[in-house]
Formats: structure tokens, C-alpha cells, sequence
């Protein structure tokens, strides 16, 4: 299973220089799971930097995932995992789904850099 971190949607919808590094687990939606917290950050991002319609449509191929809602369990161990990583919240919860469905995270946020589970490259400027 794979999670694709918000960032790395951003990225991948702006066809940035990290675009390519998440075509692999973007191309078998079978095994892409999408945490809820993600669709939100996305969501007011593209909603920020250009328009509803264009936000709705990066939604729409989020759900060609499997959507997971926050759970209680899920958010009691993002509690517990973002204290021990000194996360924010939203990646806490990310990390907290990753554990719970055996998932690996594909990012370039800094803050997953080194931590087990996650396929980490560094930002590019464009």
C-alpha cells in the first residue's frame, strides 16, 4: 500500500521537478490509500492558488484511491507518533495511517525524511 503525501500531490498536479517520483505509486490506484487530512490540504491549496473547479477536479483523482476517514484509532496513534517524531498534526495523522494499513509514505516534506516507511527526496526549486 502507498500514501502519497499532500506535498507530493501538490507537486505531481503542478507537474514539478519531483513530478516523476510519484508516478510509480500513482500509477496502481489499487494500492493508493489517501487519508482524509490530505484531500483537505489539497483541496485549499489548488482552492488558494487557482479555483474551485481545478480543486474539485485534484479531488476527484485523489478518490481514485482509497479514501480513509480519521478514526479514532488512527488519531490516538497520530497523537502518540507525533509527539515521538515532533510532527505537525497533519503529518501525524498521514504516519498514523501509514502504520495502521502497512503503508509507505511517498514525500519530499523534510519532516519524514528519517523516518522507516517512507520514500523521502528532497524538494527541488523549480
Amino acid at each position: 500500500m502507498n500514501i502519497i503525501d499532500s506535498c507530493g500531490w501538490l507537486e505531481y498536479f503542478a507537474d514539478g521537478p519531483n513530478a516523476s517520483f510519484f508516478n510509480r505509486p500513482l500509477q496502481k490506484t489499487t494500492d493508493l490509500i489517501v487519508p482524509t487530512v490530505t484531500i483537505y490540504e489539497v483541496f485549499r491549496v489548488v482552492l488558494r492558488q487557482r479555483n474551485e473547479s481545478d480543486a474539485l477536479q485534484a479531488v476527484a483523482l485523489m478518490q481514485q484511491g482509497s479514501v480513509i476517514d480519521l478514526t479514532t484509532n488512527i488519531s490516538v496513534m497520530a497523537a502518540k507518533l507525533g509527539l515521538d517524531h515532533g510532527l505537525p498534526m497533519a503529518d501525524s495523522i498521514i504516519l498514523a495511517t501509514a502504520h495502521f494499513y502497512g503503508a509507505i509514505i511517498w514525500t519530499q516534506d523534510s519532516d519524514f525524511e528519517k523516518i522507516d516507511g517512507v520514500q523521502y527526496v528532497a524538494k527541488k526549486d523549480r
